[in-house]
């Protein structure tokens, strides 16, 4: 009988620590979750604020080469001028979406936490069954 008092103390101590560890996973996967997504947040304006420069300056670069390019060919051909620059603007546009689809497709978001939520989840899949 003494064996059955004894254990009630010791299972109610084994289940608060297994709770309050599990509120300390949980606590560092939701700050591991914070942090990763304010880099995502930071990742993301800086590659706003780069297109956005990349933007402004190739269509400076563009109206530039469209004037040269209209100049320079206008007196032979202003068929071969526009059909040159049509060349030139359309393998801009492939070489954009090629690197735009390259980009989507090797995205990853927040992989850490995803990572260490994984591991919890076999861990806990190990010592619990």
């Amino acid at each position: 009988m003494e064996t059955s008092t004894e254990t009630g103390p010791d299972l109610a101590g084994a289940s608060r620590r297994i709770a309050q560890r599990l509120f300390i996973i949980a606590e560092n996967r939701l700050q591991l979750l914070m942090v990763e997504a304010q880099e995502e947040r930071e990742r993301i304006l800086h590659a706003i604020w780069l297109a956005l420069g990349a933007a402004a300056f190739g269509l400076l670069g563009g109206i530039t080469l469209t004037l040269v390019v209209a100049v320079a060919l206008w007196d032979h051909s202003p068929i071969l001028a526009l059909l040159v620059l049509a060349a030139i603007y359309v393998t801009a546009a492939v070489v954009f979406y090629s690197r735009l689809a390259r980009l989507q497709r090797n995205w990853q978001t927040l992989t850490a936490t995803l990572e260490q939520l994984k591991k919890d989840r076999e861990c806990l899949e190990k010592n619990l069954i």
